[in-house]
């Protein structure tokens, strides 16, 4: 295919997330103990991905309706139009959230306050960095919006860690992009008093990668001292991602086998690790074998990887790939339309 380079990045980006997804799915809720015992080591996916790739089409659904400007309320429309694709993959703040919609008993803004605590924001969100890619602060910005609809108030620690990931993806897709200034704009662009919380997990859990140096001694620290009541908290999850991206040197197929073997939510690990690292790396960075693997399932009905009993048709993401380019060269040109009468008005 003869595409951009954005184009390669945000390909890369959608495969990645996926295929981290189904990746990790079999050890989700595993230890790496569990999982050396039980599978060895896995290095391979199958299916078509679990719920994390599921809600993240439906943000894309809601992204590609609505122009690439999207809030609360059109991420609730999407949820709402996909009750009979998607329903029985939701999980608990999910269905918390989906309850307060359909029964109106909540606007979007508020659906998420009273939620548990979990990573379906955050797993989900990539589509908002890749439609404000090189923006990490604009990405972070929207997406305290949007992933509001599913945390907020006592959980919207799980709203930041939502913002995190897609300030990372922004700044993965920027040409000069580095492994430290994606992980710089992880943090740096989340609420300095309101979002303490996930800053210092972050910065914590980057320091321990830094320190250790090496994926089976951070993985022994991890479990010793960051292990949450549950695995999907956000807590664990978007700091464990951002130091996993780091030991992996942001290799997206190194850093997916890291998300797999090491347990927990591993599924959410890697589809997080997978849309931040395709987006650095391109589709061209990824195994062939493996984006031969996925593209060949596009348009038929796969299992879904954690072996609930529903199939989807996968999608075809080079098309979708091609609908958010076009959806970020939009964005692009009402920033500049917006700067040229700001340069009109400095004359």
């Amino acid at each position: 295919m003869n595409k951009s380079i954005l184009w390669n990045k945000v390909y890369g980006s959608l495969l990645a997330g996926v295929m981290g997804d189904a990746m990790g799915a079999p050890s989700e809720g595993m230890t790496y103990q569990e999982i050396e015992k039980e599978f060895g080591y896995i290095n391979d996916f199958s299916g078509a991905g679990t719920d994390d790739s599921a809600i993240k089409l439906i943000l894309c659904e809601a992204i590609l309706n609505n122009n690439g400007y999207v809030t609360a309320d059109e991420f609730a429309d999407a949820f709402l139009n996909n009750k009979d694709n998607y329903y029985s993959l939701f999980y608990i703040p999910v269905r918390n959230m989906f309850h307060k919609l359909e029964s109106k008993l909540s606007l979007p803004v508020y659906a998420g306050y009273g939620n548990m605590q979990s990573s379906s924001s955050a797993m989900s969100i990539t589509p908002m960095g890749l439609i404000n890619a090189c923006n990490p602060r604009q990405a972070a910005q929207e997406t305290y919006d949007v992933a509001g609809l599913i945390h907020a108030g006592d959980s919207t620690f799980c709203r930041d860690g939502a913002c995190a990931i897609a300030a990372a993806v922004a700044e993965a897709l920027s040409p000069d992009a580095t492994v430290e200034s994606i992980v710089a704009a992880s943090y740096q662009y989340l609420h300095k008093q309101s979002s303490i919380v996930m800053i210092n997990k972050i910065k914590q859990v980057i320091a321990l990668a830094y320190e250790t140096k090496s994926y089976e001694q951070f993985r022994e620290r991890f479990y010793q001292s960051f292990l949450q009541d549950i695995i999907s908290d956000s807590r664990e999850t978007v700091p464990c991602t951002i130091a996993l991206f780091v030991l992996a040197d942001g290799d997206p197929n190194k850093a997916m086998i890291y998300a797999a073997n090491f347990g927990r939510d591993s599924d959410t690990i890697g589809t997080m690790i997978g849309g931040i690292c395709g987006a650095f790396k391109g589709v061209d960075g990824l195994k062939k074998e493996w984006v031969q693997k996925l593209e060949a399932t596009y348009g038929q009905r796969q299992e879904n990887s954690k072996g609930v009993d529903i199939k989807a048709a996968v999608p075809d993401h080079a098309q979708l790939a091609d609908q958010l380019v076009d959806i970020i060269q939009k964005k692009a040109e009402d920033t500049k339309a917006c700067l040229n009468r700001i340069d009109a008005l400095m004359q």
